[in-house]
């Protein structure tokens, strides 16, 4: 059975250049690779859990600005259902510029101030039957909220892309099932990785994962605790990778498998992804 999945959170419009080393000060040069695309943490889980097989819809906001347009345009082809809770009015959407240096494939991102938070009062949507999950990215947090309650009430796994602590999160993580860090994700009034999982079990949310890059995957599931190691790859790109990491573990414990067994899947998708330039190459590998 097709799993189904639910997202909410930020959309942006990623403009991504791949220069061999980082440029230093006022100087100009041509990017050896260029690519456009939509991003944000929701709408890159959304893409993979799409290309991975899932029915995956996406709410965010956007608005009709013709960049709007582009975004809603990509991830509609990539069988991404968008739904736009500002649809209609003429907001801006985020968009980021990102430089990725080829001698070491990190990235560097410059975006512009998330113009659009807060515009829609909530989450207007609705949770589609047979949803099997749902992940919120922390951004548009009154609707993040409102979603993870529903889908809460009706028994769906509420997952949190808990990249960096912002305001309301103590709100949201009230329906969270499962967290999974970025490795300096600190709630107030903790230092370090454990104090980080101890607030989250505190919280009632017993399924915790953090992610460390090439480090292996450090997993809490109720009283076991474990690791899922990273496979080294030659890294030529890191964008994107921690957002296809969710979008990838959604899928799989949504299509039934255990929380490790989806972590070790979806760190086998993300790790591939690095191996190509962009947040698309890695969906149609040569050869």
């Amino acid at each position: 059975m097709q799993p189904t999945g639910v997202f909410v959170g930020a959309a942006t419009l990623d403009l991504h250049y791949l220069l061999p080393t980082a440029p230093p000060p006022n100087t100009k040069g041509p990017a050896q690779r260029f690519g456009l695309y939509a991003g944000g943490p929701a709408t890159n889980a959304a893409v993979a859990f799409a290309h991975l097989g899932g029915r995956a819809r996406l709410y965010t906001e956007v608005g009709s600005h013709p960049l709007g347009a582009v975004i809603a345009d990509d991830v509609g082809r990539l069988g991404v259902e968008m739904i736009d809770m500002i649809g209609g009015t003429d907001a801006v959407p985020m968009v980021s510029a990102i430089i990725t240096t080829g001698d070491t494939g990190d990235r560097t991102v410059v975006a512009s101030h998330y113009p659009n938070e807060g515009m829609s009062t909530g989450f207007d949507g609705e949770i589609p039957a047979g949803a099997g999950i749902l992940l919120v990215d922390g951004f548009l947090m009154a609707a993040a909220v409102e979603a993870a309650r529903l889908a809460s009430d009706s028994g769906i796994p509420v997952v949190l892309d808990a990249g960096s602590w912002k305001p309301g999160m103590d709100d949201l993580l009230a329906h969270i099932d499962i967290a999974i860090c970025a490795a300096d994700f600190q709630p107030p009034g903790t230092t370090g990785c454990e104090e980080a999982i101890d607030h989250l079990f505190g919280r009632g949310i017993t399924r915790v994962a953090v992610t460390g890059g090439g480090q292996p995957i450090r997993y809490r599931d109720g009283e076991s605790t474990g690791e899922v190691p990273i496979e080294a790859v030659p890294v030529v790109d890191t964008l994107g990778a921690g957002d296809i990491l969710h979008g990838a573990f959604c899928y799989y414990l949504a299509a039934g498998s255990s929380f490790a067994d989806a972590l070790g899947a979806a760190a086998e998708v993300a790790t591939a992804s690095t191996r190509s330039f962009g947040t698309r190459a890695w969906m149609h590998p040569a050869g």
